[in-house]
């Protein structure tokens, strides 16, 4: 056992200041009652005590990162990925890249496994009020603490990725206005988080609003909401193809090049369709690709064995079902996604009948917790990269229990990851 696991599994220091954290939430008079809102709505968004992962693990992990943009870069992979994709995947997103990659990660006794990339990952912003609320409770944490420095370039590398986003487009007047978009925003989990966006987009001269897409608008080659035109569309719908009636005008901005939507259709096929996990650990289909050996080796070494649910060899899955997990091609926040452990005859029939991939289990990461009774409980945890154009921007834990993530467990939620000592200067 190395010393990130000797940690996760022995240390109970508590490194979340509860009162820091309200007044990073509070920071904006424009919300007040923010960290209210948190409690009421999430109260188990955030753990109270570090996950630890070893810094060889955490490079290995921006390796991986970097391995998949080069993938995805290659003319060979986009005509293969945009073959089968719908038509709006296959329209120019204007040379927006998408924000906020989120590459998902297991870690356990030294395996690291990528499960799942997301092309509207959530929870950064969450993430940087969390940093800014760490404590050290022990000498041992003083030097693992994030730097506040380090924070405050997470949040500027934030806003200037939404410029960059703007930019590549081709728009040559400055950004003025962005509309958070998702489906009924105030009754999502993470609506606070929204608010947060909203904030720092405006303490850099953003005009920006949280809209339900039905509330937009396609008139007179603009996208508008009430009487503010947008400019750019911060996309965290999972209505990834803009199917739905709700998503019209947006779908229509889109298609008219009136808005800079990002994330957008055609990132989510490059990146997100589950099937593409069951190529990046077949050689032969890389080598067809013109994927080079050493890229070829970092995606074999870190994707864990993954096909395409065939019914033909409905036989041999199902035999092999408790070493599987089962997750749908489209799918989003584990949802109809099965263990195979866990999955009845019938619910095994609608696999079968649907688009799945099957894909080797790696089992997540342990954290011992304290609970409110002084007891020690075992928690699960994965590891979510965010990344931006092949760059990892933080690295960031859910702990949990049961089979996925779900931000309803007591103890759980995000949880800063603490590695290498870092500088002493700038602590939150």
């Amino acid at each position: 056992m190395n010393t990130s696991e000797t940690l996760n599994r022995e240390c109970f220091c508590f490194s979340l200041d509860r009162d820091a954290l309200a007044r990073a939430l509070d920071a904006d008079p424009a919300h007040p009652g923010l960290s209210a809102l948190l409690q009421e709505r999430c109260p188990s968004v955030f753990s109270a005590q570090p996950v630890f992962v070893a810094a060889p693990h955490l490079r290995r992990m921006a390796e991986v990162v970097r391995a998949v943009e080069s993938v995805v870069a290659l003319p060979a992979w986009r005509e293969h990925a945009l073959a089968t994709a719908p038509a709006i995947a296959r329209l120019s997103p204007q040379g927006a890249r998408g924000v906020f990659f989120g590459f998902d990660f297991h870690l356990a006794e030294g395996r690291l496994g990528l499960i799942e990339i997301n092309t509207n990952a959530g929870g950064a912003m969450l993430n940087a009020v969390l940093a800014r609320a760490q404590r050290s409770c022990c000498p041992a944490m003083d030097t693992l603490l994030p730097a506040l420095a380090g924070v405050r370039a997470f949040e500027e590398g934030m806003v200037r990725m939404f410029l960059e986003e703007w930019r590549l487009a081709g728009r040559s007047r400055p950004l003025r206005s962005i509309a958070i978009v998702d489906e009924a925003p105030s009754q999502q989990y993470l609506y606070p988080e929204f608010l947060l966006f909203e904030s720092l987009f405006a303490r850099h001269g953003l005009q920006a609003v949280v809209a339900d897409p039905a509330d937009l608008q396609w008139r007179g080659g603009a996208l508008w909401h009430g009487d503010l035109a947008i400019d750019l569309v911060y996309n965290r719908l999972t209505d990834f193809y803009l199917d739905q009636p709700a998503s019209a005008a947006l779908r229509e901005a889109h298609e008219q090049q009136g808005v800079v939507l990002t994330p957008h259709p055609q990132a989510h096929a490059l990146y997100a369709d589950k099937r593409h996990l069951a190529v990046f650990c077949d050689v032969a289909r890389m080598q067809a690709l013109g994927v080079p050996e050493a890229t070829r080796q970092i995606l074999l070494d870190a994707v864990p064995h993954t096909e395409v649910v065939d019914p033909a060899d409905g036989e041999r899955l199902w035999a092999a079902r408790r070493g599987l997990f089962f997750k749908p091609v489209a799918g989003f926040g584990s949802r109809a996604a099965y263990r195979g452990d866990k999955i009845t005859r019938r619910v095994w029939q609608d696999i079968l009948a649907g688009d799945y991939v099957a894909q080797a289990i790696v089992q997540p990461g342990e954290r011992m917790i304290e609970t409110a009774r002084d007891a020690q409980q075992p928690m699960k945890f994965d590891l979510r990269a965010y990344a931006y154009a092949g760059e990892t921007q933080w690295v960031a834990a859910r702990v949990y229990q049961g089979q996925t993530t779900n931000f309803r467990t007591p103890g759980g939620g995000f949880a800063p990851v603490f590695s290498d000592p870092a500088p002493q200067e700038n602590r939150p």
